[in-house]
């Protein structure tokens, strides 16, 4: 379960640009230790709630949050591929997904 705790830093999305992604600071996914963490790109943010996979390379979680202020939910994924970077998926409630890369 440890391989997914702290600060990953988002390196790329497909959906948005680099520029984007960093517009108020630089993006990132934080997973606490009790399930929970919590993440910002671009004017999204939101608190998440997570469950690893039983080998701990893959972890699942849902969102709750906020989008330029308007309130978001959505879900998303990430397989780990090696120890410091991790790839998956981001899916924004009925609105946008993307394809995302991770690094720890």
């Amino acid at each position: 379960m440890r391989k997914f705790i702290g600060r990953w830093r988002i390196k790329w999305m497909e959906m948005w640009d680099q520029d984007f992604v960093d517009l108020i600071e630089p993006g990132y996914f934080h997973f606490d230790e009790n399930g929970l963490g919590f993440f910002v790109f671009g004017a999204v943010q939101g608190q998440i709630d997570y469950r690893i996979s039983d080998d701990g390379a893959r972890v699942e979680f849902s969102w709750s949050g906020n989008d330029d202020g308007r309130e978001k939910t959505g879900r998303g994924w990430f397989q780990l591929q090696s120890s410091r970077l991790a790839k998956g998926h981001f899916f924004i409630h009925c609105g946008d997904e993307s394809a995302i890369e991770i690094e720890h």
